[in-house]
């Protein structure tokens, strides 16, 4: 599949009944693609996307558009396609602020002070996957490889978030603690939440063990087949529906299903223009997921 053929994938403009409100913008010569979501844009308060692997400079296994300096590449690529992405958010690299993800739910609420920091200058934070704020400017930033990139936007208190959560932090409720997060620093009711599920891994792709299914068959019990079903392949093994469980925690925590967009982009199903970690057997490189108040 190449960009033309997911755009027309993807770009569904915001259906109500799909739900797929996802769509490709492009930009301008010099800048990347980036994959938005419609809902997210309407609130008119920020400025988001999540990159694919078009538009930077990094080779082979890292290309293109790689933004991990942990992975092996060389950091005057990564620089380079950073400072690409910025252009796309009409931002400049000192605006974002990094996590530091390790599958935790701990959200950091930062502020001008951290401007740069995990890419510019050191974290002086550790486990984070999350983070919020409710300065303009700041361009939150998390990084994905099939993980599920979650953003979160109040336009009523003027706050946002952004946090990473695989299937610990799913289990765990990621969500839930972004949201008690924000309502703690600024806040924000859950009705007024503007939220999207961002691509990552999908159900058809994503085989887990009988004890990942279990833990999530007891955290959100009567979901049935619509969040994990037994593997047609592998006995023991279950596809589990990462998209469908963090949908039920944000409706869990009170964001209403109307405001929630949730993709319909997997990362697995397009290893040529998204990275994958379980696509590639671990030979990649990341994907961003960006969020800035404006």
């Amino acid at each position: 599949m190449d960009i033309n053929d997911f755009k027309k994938n993807v770009s569904l403009n915001g259906n109500e009944i799909s739900r797929r409100a996802l769509y490709v913008e492009e930009g301008a010569p010099g800048t990347v693609p980036l994959l938005k979501f419609h809902l997210i844009n309407e609130t008119g308060i920020v400025e988001h996307g999540f990159t694919t692997r078009i538009g930077g400079v990094s080779k082979g296994e890292f290309s293109e558009l790689n933004l991990s300096y942990t992975r092996g590449d060389e950091k005057a690529f990564v620089d380079e396609n950073f400072r690409r992405t910025a252009v796309s958010l009409h931002s400049e690299v000192s605006d974002f602020v990094l996590t530091d993800q390790t599958h935790t739910t701990n959200v950091r609420k930062v502020t001008g002070k951290d401007r740069g920091k995990g890419i510019i200058r050191e974290r002086d934070y550790a486990d984070v996957d999350g983070l919020i704020t409710n300065e303009t400017g700041l361009v939150l930033s998390a990084f994905f490889a099939d993980c599920v990139p979650l953003y979160f936007v109040d336009p009523a208190r003027r706050a946002i978030g952004l946090s990473h959560s695989g299937w610990r932090g799913t289990v765990s409720r990621m969500g839930l603690a972004t949201i008690q997060a924000m309502g703690e620093a600024y806040g924000s009711d859950p009705k007024d939440l503007v939220c999207a599920i961002g691509p990552s891994i999908c159900q058809s792709c994503y085989e887990v063990s009988e004890d990942v299914a279990l833990r999530f068959m007891e955290e959100f019990p009567g979901a049935g087949d619509a969040l994990c079903y037994p593997s047609r392949h592998k006995k023991g093994k279950y596809q589990l529906n990462l998209w469908k469980a963090n949908e039920l925690v944000l409706t869990g925590a009170g964001v209403l299903p109307e405001r929630i967009a949730v993709t319909d982009a997997c990362t697995c199903c397009n290893p040529k223009l998204l990275f994958s970690h379980r696509a590639s057997h671990g030979r990649r490189g990341n994907l961003g997921a960006f969020l800035k108040l404006i």
